[in-house]
């Protein structure tokens, strides 16, 4: 679905990836590693059109996407949650969901406010709210239903859970396992290892701008040596 060859990006005359390469197949939840300030997001944001990458190529679904502006690169169905969330904190949470509400084939239908609710439903509660009035992790489940309301084929989350209390993530945990278990394609960057095991189907660990490992659940998780290396922050 997703294919990411040898890309190279730069902020200015600072180069911050060096021939990134990565796959996502259609139904994956796979994931990216690594400590802070190692290309994760930059990846992403190559991804999605918001940083221009200076060689190398994106293809989705057979198509390249990396020339695209950042909107085009959404309408071919990437839906991102973004680092930070972003929510618009003057629109209650209805209008924040239904704000970008588009169909983009992820699905034979678009998602429709009661199903993305479902996933959610604490949103449900809330729906007359504010987007400031809104708990941290209360706004990242919006930015996920949010996301999910393009009908996006890929959806991509940056930061997941970060800073979010435990029972918290639990519930943003439960809510990607649905979606999962519904055949969405995931691509998620977090630092819960112990979660992303239960959860994705393969890894990638990025150091430097670079991949320096990638492999499946079965095989990060026997090998501690990699799990105490890249890690964590």
């Amino acid at each position: 679905m997703l294919k990411v060859e040898q890309i190279e990006t730069f902020y200015g005359s600072s180069q911050a990836l060096f021939g990134v390469s990565l796959e996502v197949r259609e139904g994956e939840v796979v994931t990216l590693l690594g400590r802070n300030g190692m290309g994760k997001s930059t990846t992403i944001k190559s991804i999605m059109g918001l940083t221009p990458v200076t060689s190398g190529r994106i293809t989705f679904n057979d198509k390249e996407i990396h020339a695209l502006p950042s909107y085009r690169v959404a309408r071919q169905g990437l839906g991102l949650v973004p680092e930070g969330r972003q929510i618009f904190p003057n629109l209650t949470v209805r209008e924040n969901i239904m704000v970008g509400a588009a169909h983009y084939g992820g699905r034979k239908e678009p998602y429709t406010l009661a199903e993305a609710l479902e996933i959610f439903p604490r949103l449900g509660e809330r729906l007359n709210n504010y987007g400031n009035q809104l708990s941290g992790g209360e706004q990242q489940m919006l930015a996920v239903v949010r996301a999910l309301m393009t009908t996006p084929k890929l959806l991509i989350l940056d930061e997941a859970t970060e800073g979010l209390a435990p029972l918290v993530r639990k519930e943003i945990w439960h809510g990607l396992g649905v979606l999962k278990a519904r055949g969405q394609s995931i691509l998620v960057i977090d630092k819960n290892l112990r979660a992303l095991m239960t959860l994705a189907d393969r890894h990638y660990i990025m150091e430097k701008g670079a991949v320096v490992w990638s492999g499946t659940t079965s095989e990060i998780a026997d090998n501690e040596e990699l799990k105490a290396s890249y890690r964590g922050v």
